[in-house]
């Protein structure tokens, strides 16, 4: 059998030593090296999506892999990819960093710089565990085929350009589906979800933030069951409790809701910090919502550079959503996707000030009209993004005002 290997190094010496052993090891393939943990959860969610078969069977982390920590890019790998084989490389071979690996999900370490043995025979058992573990699974493998639900950022471009409003009615249309939906609020300091749609809670994501590992009973303990069937999980009431929330806690809860929910919707806010720029990192899409005026556009620009340069998320995979659009603007969205260089998507958001101020005002977003256009264009944009079908849409947009006709429709995952 050949063993396909996926190196993931950031260091290019590194990287050079380990594709040269490797390349000697016998009846083995490995893959051009991946230099960043990006660029490795995109490549095995795309071979995840056409099948399990496609995956290598053994993944190589160097310790200095970036801009997720190797701990927990390994921890990631394990909970999304079951069934290959996570090898950690790395100077520190002490029994200390080998119980954290073990306990993260990898299959062995290994010290650098490598030897040929020890490589061989690390290889040999990560390959034979993956290779035991498909064929364990059999024709039940098909449940891995990705990464499980899917997860969905929205951001703004600055403040007031509806990105809240976004990420709510995308929640509510997927909820309306008939898929289990999570909305979690990562604009940790001045999170407004709660407010939108007039919760009182007493839990929050800083009650997550010190869990080393997310059981199902602690999350749903974390998550507010709103009537609507959505699960919420809001920002705390404290806003300088937000700094409790860092990637590595932010990591392991979205991980965790992709878990147990169908679609997760990650409300992000304007402001970047290392929390929701993990969550951006690990979404499936990524949304950037901007008005139609020279600020906000510059504004747009600004946050894709920062992300780009971040190695957190490229301008080419982010989706530039246009809010209070107007055919009479100057600025249309093929010059928006022009300056800021993202995709635009093809539903665009007109103006709804009045009715979307009752609404808000009562902390009622979840009754906006089924005849609003927001509402019409938002549950059109969850449909572009696969979250509904425009037919569980259209079918299903007056649940909240008591239609009848949302009764027996079929329930789908979204992945």
């Amino acid at each position: 059998m050949t063993i396909r290997i996926l190196p993931a190094v950031g260091d290019l010496d590194a990287a050079r030593s380990i594709t040269t052993l490797l390349s000697q090891l016998p009846e083995t393939e490995p893959a051009n090296p991946v230099s960043d943990s990006t660029s490795l959860l995109d490549l095995l969610a795309r071979l995840a999506a056409e099948s399990i078969d496609e995956l290598p069977e053994v993944v190589l982390v160097h310790e200095r892999i970036g801009p997720v920590p190797a701990l927990e890019l390994i921890r990631e790998v394990a909970l999304r990819f079951p069934a290959v084989g996570v090898i950690l490389v790395t100077v520190d071979a002490s029994p200390g960093l080998y119980s954290a690996a073990m306990d993260s999900g990898a299959r062995g370490l290994i010290g650098f710089p490598l030897s040929y043995e020890e490589l061989a025979q690390r290889v040999q058992a990560a390959a034979g565990w993956s290779t035991g573990v498909r064929r364990h699974l059999g024709h039940g493998a098909e449940v891995f085929t990705g990464p499980g639900g899917t997860v969905v950022t929205v951001s703004g471009a600055k403040g007031g350009v509806g990105a809240t409003v976004t990420a709510v009615q995308l929640a509510l249309a997927a909820q309306a589906s008939g898929r289990s939906v999570a909305l979690a609020d990562l604009d940790l300091q001045a999170g407004d979800i709660a407010s939108y749609l007039d919760v009182q809670f007493r839990r929050s994501i800083v009650d997550l933030a010190g869990i080393q590992d997310i059981s199902p009973r602690v999350l749903q303990d974390a998550v507010f069951a709103h009537h609507t069937g959505l699960g919420l999980l809001l920002a705390p009431t404290d806003g300088e409790r937000g700094e409790e929330v860092d990637d590595r806690a932010v990591r392991q809860v979205v991980s965790a809701l992709r878990h147990r929910y169908d679609v997760v919707v990650v409300d992000c806010g304007t402001q970047m910090n290392s929390a929701n720029a993990a969550a951006i990192e690990m979404a499936d899409t990524t949304l950037l919502v901007t008005t139609p005026d020279v600020i906000a556009v510059r504004a747009a620009k600004r946050m894709v550079r920062l992300w780009d340069r971040l190695q957190i998320r490229k301008a080419e995979e982010t989706v530039a959503v246009v809010n209070r659009h107007s055919r009479s603007t100057e600025i249309q969205p093929p010059l928006i996707e022009r300056i800021t260089g993202t995709r635009i998507a093809r539903t665009t958001v007109p103006a709804g000030f009045k009715e979307l101020q009752p609404v808000v005002d009562a902390g009622r977003m979840q009754d906006l009209e089924a005849k609003s256009a927001v509402k019409q264009a938002l549950w059109q944009l969850a449909a572009e993004l696969s979250l509904v079908t425009v037919a569980e849409a259209e079918q299903r947009q007056g649940k909240f005002r008591g239609d009848r006709g949302s009764i027996g429709l079929r329930r789908t995952r979204s992945r």
